[in-house]
């Protein structure tokens, strides 16, 4: 099958979130084709180059989300009329409160309003050949003006001043640049047999319009939910999310740190995301551009006023909810990532929980060969960040230095960016005052219990050497996404104590001891408790590995798209009219033969795209010119 793989600000850029998981699902799917459609997020992004990519990747299409020039179409008084009712429409379902669409739902059955505007909007940039310049255009401003002061509207949206609906403007037109963009026609999203979008948010917006004008359907795979990383990154503010959510940014929505119903949250310096998928040889990059898409997206919480984060709340909630509604399929990467889908509208019977697929083989010595390590030794690996909460960690290795005074921690990592930095310096600080350099004599030099040490150093050259230096692993994250660490060191065979976040639970089963967070008693209990039973540590650690291996390989992850891919095409396939010489369909001129590879209908025909049987619903409206076009319907026919 022909497969349209949709990303934003990742593969296949060098630097892009997500890049290692797509490479390893196209690599590993070598018997379909795959289009590449993706939204470049940065000018620097789109300066460092793509990833080499293989044969079965036949078409590569980027455009740049960080600018975009203006599309030089001039409209007539029809189009603006269009554009005034369509934008207006989405701006009054943006800034309608809860009383409004409370009322809406008891009244007459209607169409959902913001949908109904936006493919209203595509429709018309489809037309005119772009809404670059009416979605910067004063007319839009003055709509969402209107919408905010309605009767029946947000109070955060009636208090926005001019700034404030600048910058929605400005932000929706940033969103909404897919719209005119030319990969809906039927040489390009409308040849695929399905697309397949690598994240929610942006990335599902082509998907989402190639349903809409070619039905295509459409599958969303989400490491990390964008709407949550939205809410959390934009600070608290009034909004209205789908599904019955009472919005109040993270506050409200998820409770910040540790949400409702949720085990911690995919916040700032998560690991998950666009790029959970990774893999040891990619830690530091995948995990740093994880890092950035949980705050890029949105304005920091002191740059933007409430109102202006009312409205960007309702937007990305909105088009979530529509997302979801449409996808024909929604693969969440654990069950904490799947909650959130739920409580934002998407139908349970269409969510298959895929867990991200990791490269075992780097582990592999240390998983199956004797174990070396220090039975006395700690072994913390990770991002060093306020998230992972060290300090707590420093805490709890107090208690057990009392219980056992030989054990050593060693602390194993980079600093993640300045705030890295100082936080670094901050548990040095604490280490060296909660333990004394420590000498066995009068005249011998002291040392400290702590060690913080980075990968690649001769001690530790390489995640498996850092994960086989101890005999406990640890975790203490406060926030954590899906924890790539923890299956790491399952890899490795390692006895695990983990704290109680994210999808830690999930991950771990009942192969390692699982505590409170910000708990450091329990936490040295539990690290005494392994310190003191090899045995224990032994069967937790093979246990743990054989669940890794089970659960989180690379081809488990591929096998389980592969079959996902191959229910959505016999469930919702694409249905092609071909049409004769005379521009009248011909019935029967693709059998189920045509999704063989090769030339089995030798199409001479133009190849056209239908929501249903031509004959059944009428002439013909449109369809494509002969020529090299054909080809690509034949190769899509195949």
């Amino acid at each position: 099958m022909r497969i349209g793989l949709l990303t934003e600000g990742g593969h296949p850029y060098v630097s892009g979130d997500a890049g290692l998981w797509c490479d390893r699902l196209v690599r590993g799917l070598a018997q379909h084709e795959f289009e590449l459609y993706a939204l470049g997020r940065t000018e620097h992004q789109e300066s460092r180059g793509r990833v080499a990519l293989p044969p079965q990747v036949t078409r590569v299409r980027t455009a740049p989300s960080w600018t975009a020039e203006d599309d030089g179409a001039v409209h007539g008084r029809r189009a603006r009329r269009r554009f005034a009712e369509h934008y207006g429409e989405l701006a009054t379902a943006l800034c309608e409160g809860p009383g409004a669409e409370a009322a809406r739902a008891t009244a007459a059955p209607q169409a959902d309003r913001f949908a109904n505007a936006l493919y209203g909007l595509a429709d018309l940039a489809r037309d005119e050949g772009g809404l670059v310049g009416a979605l910067r255009s004063e007319q839009a401003v003055r709509a969402l003006e209107r919408a905010c002061r309605a009767p029946g509207a947000l109070r955060t949206a009636r208090e926005a001043r001019v700034a404030d609906l600048l910058a929605v403007t400005a932000h929706l037109e940033r969103a909404l640049r897919p719209l005119s963009l030319d990969w809906y026609e039927d040489d390009a999203l409308g040849a695929v047999d399905l697309c397949h979008a690598a994240s929610g948010g942006p990335a599902a917006l082509p998907g989402l319009l190639a349903r809409h004008f070619c039905g295509v359907p459409l599958v969303v795979t989400e490491y990390g939910v964008r709407l949550r990383s939205h809410y959390l990154g934009g600070g608290s503010g009034e909004g209205v999310v789908p599904g019955g959510c009472a919005g109040a940014g993270a506050g409200r929505f998820g409770g910040g740190v540790a949400g409702a119903g949720d085990r911690g949250g995919v916040g700032v310096g998560s690991r998950v995301g666009g790029g959970a998928a990774v893999g040891p040889d990619a830690r530091g990059d995948a995990r740093g551009a994880v890092r950035r898409e949980a705050v890029e997206p949105v304005p920091s919480a002191t740059a933007v006023t409430p109102a202006v984060r009312a409205l960007l709340a309702a937007f990305h909630g909105r088009l979530a909810a529509e997302v979801y509604r449409q996808a024909a399929r929604i693969t969440p990467g654990n069950a904490h990532a799947r909650r959130w889908q739920e409580r934002c509208g998407a139908d349970r019977a269409k969510i298959r929980t895929v867990h991200p697929g990791m490269d075992a083989t780097p582990f592999a010595e240390v998983g199956e060969g004797p174990d070396t390590a220090d039975p006395d030794t700690l072994v913390w690996v990770g991002r060093i960040e306020p998230a992972k909460d060290l300090v707590s960690l420093l805490h709890a290795f107090a208690e057990v230095r009392k219980e056992e005074p030989g054990t050593r921690l060693r602390v194993i990592g980079a600093p993640a960016g300045p705030e890295g930095e100082a936080y670094l310096g901050h548990c040095r600080v604490l280490a060296a005052q909660l333990f004394p350099d420590e000498a066995d004599g009068l005249h011998s030099v002291g040392d400290n219990p702590v060690s913080f040490e980075e990968i690649g150093g001769p001690e530790v050259p390489t995640l498996a050497v850092a994960y086989g230096a101890g005999a406990v692993t640890v975790l203490s994250s406060v926030v954590e996404g899906f924890p790539t660490g923890l299956v790491e060191a399952m890899f490795c065979g390692r006895a695990t104590v983990s704290t109680d976040v994210g999808a830690v639970v999930e991950v771990i089963g009942g192969t390692g001891l699982v505590v409170p967070p910000r708990n450091p008693r329990a936490l040295a209990e539990a690290c005494v408790a392994l310190l003191r039973d090899p045995e224990r540590r032994a069967r937790l650690g093979a246990a743990a590995r054989a669940r890794a291996l089970e659960l989180f390989t690379v081809e488990q992850n591929v096998a389980a798209f592969h079959g996902i891919y191959l229910e959505v095409v016999s469930q919702c396939p694409v249905r092609r009219v071909v049409l004769d010489e005379s521009g009248e369909p011909l019935p029967f001129a693709v059998p189920a033969e045509a999704h063989v590879a090769g030339r089995w209908t030798g199409l001479s025909s133009r190849f056209a795209v239908r929501r249903g049987p031509g004959w059944a619903a009428g002439p013909p409206v449109r369809g494509m010119t002969p020529g090299p076009a054909v080809v690509a319907g034949e190769g899509a026919a195949r």
